[in-house]
Formats: C-alpha cells, structure tokens, sequence
C-alpha cells in the first residue's frame, strides 16, 4: 500500500476512533466529561441562536427562540457524529483501492445507514462495511436511549421547580417564600423543604454534569428557571439563618452546602471560574446592605420574627451567600434565565451590557 494511502486511512481511522469515543463519553460515560466535539457544536448552535435572541423585543419572544437552543443542538450534535463517521470511512475504503472519492462515500454511506446499496466484493472492504454498519446501529442505539433518560431527569427537576411556585411565588422569591410559610404558620415546618431541596441538589449535580445540555432545556412555563428556582431556595435558607428569629435547624445548613457544592460542580463543567474558599467582605457579593435591609422591613412587616442584632444578620447572611453569589449570577445569564430578585435580574442586565 502507498504511503499516502496509509496516510489517509490511518486518517480516517483516527477520526472515526476520535469521534465513537466522543459519542460514547457523551451519552454513555456515568460522570462529568468535557467533550471537545460536543463542546464545539454546542458553541456555534449558541452563536446562531444567540443572534436571533438579541433581535427579541422581550422576554417572552426570547425565552421561545432559544426553548430550541438544547433540542436542536442535540440532533446537530448527533447529525455531525454521523459525518464525520461517514467522511472517516470513506477515507478508509479509498485508502483500499475504491476510487473514485464518490465511490467510496457511496459505499460509506451505504454502509453506515445499512442500505446495502453499495458494497465491494474485497474482503478488507466488508469488514469494513460490517463495522461501520455496526457503528452507525450503536449511534441510534445510544440516541433513543439517551433521551428517555434525559427526559426522565428533566421531569424530576421540573416537578420540584413547579411545586415551588405555590411556596416562593413566580418569579421565585426568598422573602416571599418566608411570608407564605409565616401565614400559614409554617415556620417550624421548613425542615421538610430542606431537606426536598438537598436531594434536588444531588440530583442536579449528577444529572447537569453527566447530561449536560439539561442545563439548556428551559422549563415548560417561561417565568419559570432551574437556576432561579435554586437562587430561591438558597436564599431563603440563608434568610433564615441568618435574620429569622427560630430555632436554628442544621439541616437549613446542609441545604445551603449541598446547594452551593452541585453549583460549583455544574459551573466546573462549563469553565465558569470563581473563587473556591470565598469569604465575606473580601470577596463581595451582588446583593447590597440596602436589599437585604429591605427584605428585613418586608418580613417584619409580614409577621415574620427577626432577629435584634441587624448588622450580625446582615454579615452572617453574606457569610452564606458567598458561597454560591459568583455561580448563582453566571449560570442564570449563561441559561439566560429569566428575571428573578437576587439571581437573574442582575446577571441578565450585566450579560446584556457585555453583548
């Protein structure tokens, strides 16, 4: 065989090995992969719809273009895995003698969708045939099962995320969540909603890593966000500790931990930096003394008990909020989630500016 023959099989061959082992990192690896390919895929389908987003005169024009953002990314993604495949194989039946160019890619393609229209009687090129044929099964074989698992996910997120419009209101709200628990005399009744949370957290950091374009998959209703939802709930927790004036309930704590940790874990995946050991005043946070005084005014006014020593709550509430205020802010503008106190309604006006 000549060199260049060589050459461009051991070509193909790389590229077909490079992107099987992309395939199976995405849809089959159980735990946190950053694929160069799908990463790639994912950056210019977000370009494109990107620029039709900026083109929407409002939330809700916005919020419909980019509900295809994750879907039809997916199905470019795997449309791009079959390409190259293809272009692979047929830099691999050339490299054995079927000329011409379109030759080859015919006999490629034919095997790959298992057409048998096209197929050369050497015994090199049928092992090649079987193989790419049982290549382009197993691609459909990982799509159809891939998606019932990642819908399956979305549907646990979205429950609890639907559920907390009754508890927070929509958009989801810290201090409205504390007033609707004070009125129906719920104050000592929170534990269960930390500790719904904490599992909701687990199951975020395992499900928005291992399948990531869950992170693009917007909710059914457009007011509401995953990220918002867990702004909400981690403010809340931090509220309470913080300036409510109840028994102190460690598993608030555990909430907030497990909260900010799946964050991280989920901002790791998608490059965002921040400071791993954060502490208040050195590192600041988005929300100011005159919002955090005001949320106070507005739960005292509801009934709420507070505690006496206003600037000890202020500093313990920004204790808290350290922890996920950096990640909270850049995966709301990187979903572009929609406005909500304390989480998107400063992130989107800060991405807005840096378009």
């Amino acid at each position: 065989m000549p060199a260049l023959s060589i050459a461009v099989f051991l070509l193909g061959a790389a590229v077909v090995a490079s992107t099987f082992l992309a395939a199976v990192r995405t849809f089959v690896l159980p735990r946190s992969a950053r694929v160069a390919l799908t990463t790639v895929v994912f950056r210019a389908m977000r370009y494109l719809f990107a620029l039709r987003a900026r083109q929407s005169r409002s939330y809700a024009e916005r919020d419909r273009a980019m509900a295809l953002y994750a879907p039809i990314s997916l199905l470019v993604l795997a449309l791009t895995w079959v390409i190259l495949i293809g272009l692979g194989y047929t830099a691999m039946f050339w490299a054995l003698g079927v000329r011409p160019w379109h030759r080859a890619l015919a006999v490629s393609g034919s095997s790959l969708f298992t057409l048998g229209f096209a197929s050369d009687p050497g015994v090199p090129e049928l092992l090649l045939t079987f193989s790419e044929a049982a290549i382009g099964l197993i691609l459909v074989a990982l799509l159809i099962s891939y998606l019932p698992t990642m819908y399956t996910a979305f549907a646990r997120r979205e429950a609890a995320v639907t559920m907390l419009e009754v508890r927070a209101g929509a958009p989801p709200a810290a201090v409205e969540a504390i007033l609707r628990y004070r009125r129906i005399q719920g104050l000592d009744r929170l534990n269960d909603l930390w500790v719904t949370w904490e599992l909701w957290f687990a199951d975020i950091e395992e499900s928005h890593t291992s399948l990531a374009a869950l992170a693009f998959f917007r909710s059914p209703q457009p007011e509401h966000s995953w990220i918002t939802a867990a702004g909400a709930i981690l403010d809340t927790a931090s509220l309470v500790n913080a300036a409510v004036d109840i028994p102190h309930d460690p598993q608030a704590d555990l909430c907030i931990r497990a909260g900010y940790l799946a964050l991280r874990h989920v901002a790791d995946y998608f490059g965002i930096r921040y400071n791993p050991a954060p502490r208040f005043p050195d590192e600041p946070i988005s929300v100011t003394r005159p919002e955090f005084d005001d949320a106070c005014d507005r739960l005292a006014a509801g009934g709420v008990p507070l505690k006496p020593d206003r600037e000890r709550a202020w500093l313990a509430f920004a204790g808290w909020r350290v922890n996920y205020d950096t990640v909270l802010l850049a995966l709301a503008a990187l979903t572009m989630a929609p406005e909500a106190p304390w989480s998107s309604d400063r992130s989107l006006r800060r991405s807005t500016k840096d378009e």
